[in-house]
């Protein structure tokens, strides 16, 4: 590397970029240097796991369960500054524009609590999201970012180096048997690593997983790409939350990159559909019940106080 180079950030930033998309070209997953400092790490940590001690529901905010064994937190480009910054890095920002072109947005940001099994529970697949009966000619390209808040010394992330290009889909037994596992790259590491793949190649969350994983996923692709039926319905890609004390200093391409005025896959008045509607109903029943007794106890109260405050004179 050049002293010119070491003397201009951005050009160095632009080196390391172009070199992350060779990686991708050729292998489809590669780990990327540290993205943050411990201080904003820390801070991140702590905003998610604010989220994960409880489950979501009325007033409170917490963590989403959809499955037993992972804990959801939506929507985390809300929670700290570190998030957005991490979604926004340079060298992200380079690597994206080398790989996917130039209409690529952020469309998602979540990530997840996995608990300690032995199941493999989130086995072989390639991410499907777009439309495979709209599009078929090509497999659009989609990269997602990678971010361990925990130290993940088991249970990491694996990819099948090479596989990415083909039409996704969840592998069957008979493809599993048939997988080249000596391509297969496991990336393990401390809180703070980050990993940037095709999601068309072929990955899991690896087994066993001996301890609590916490991982941030950033998803990114061109929205105007048709979306599979499954995710219009849940609404998956809908626009980005944000928090506007995270907001200051973007520049129009950050903006872009976070879907600034782009309605593409808004939907007005959209409800989800609920998955579990006696329990929501005897859980939200049971809920009006408290309230009640609360109410009442707290006249009750109220009375036993005045009648004493009046003995006492």
């Amino acid at each position: 590397m050049s002293t010119a180079t070491l003397d201009h950030p951005a050009a160095a930033a632009d080196i390391a970029a172009a070199d992350i998309v060779r990686e991708l070209e050729e292998h489809g997953a590669v780990r990327l240097p540290r993205l943050v400092s411990e201080a904003t790490l820390a801070d991140m940590q702590a905003a998610f796991r604010s989220r994960l001690e409880r489950l979501r529901r009325n007033n409170c905010d917490g963590y989403e369960r959809t499955e037993r064994l992972r804990l959801m937190v939506q929507d985390v480009l809300t929670l700290a500054q570190g998030f957005v910054d991490v979604a926004l890095h340079p060298l992200v920002k380079g690597a994206l524009n080398g790989y996917l072109g130039p209409a690529w947005e952020l469309c998602e940001a979540k990530g997840w609590r996995s608990l300690p099994t032995r199941r493999d529970f989130h086995g072989w697949h390639g991410d499907m999201w777009y439309d495979q009966t709209k599009i078929t000619e090509r497999v659009p390209r989609e990269v997602k970012l990678a971010f361990y808040l925990s130290d993940v010394r088991s249970g990491a992330f694996q990819y099948i180096r090479g596989s990415h290009g083909q039409v996704p889909h969840h592998l069957p037994r008979h493809e599993v048997e048939h997988l080249p596992l000596d391509r297969m790259v496991e990336f393990l590491g401390p809180a703070g690593t980050a990993v940037l793949f095709d999601t068309s190649g072929s990955h899991r969350q690896g087994i066993p997983i001996l301890e609590l994983r916490e991982a941030i996923f950033y998803n990114y692709h061109d929205p105007a790409i048709p979306l599979q039926q499954e995710d219009v319905e849940y609404y998956r890609y809908h626009p980005l939350l944000l928090n506007a004390a995270f907001l200051g200093g973007l520049t129009a391409a950050d903006m872009r990159i976070l879907g600034f005025g782009n309605k593409t896959h808004y939907q007005p008045n959209h409800v989800r559909r609920a998955g579990h509607r006696g329990f929501q109903r005897l859980m939200g029943a049971a809920y009006g019940v408290k309230l009640c007794l609360g109410e009442w106890t707290g006249r009750v109260t109220g009375k036993v106080q005045r009648v004493l405050g009046l003995t006492a004179r």
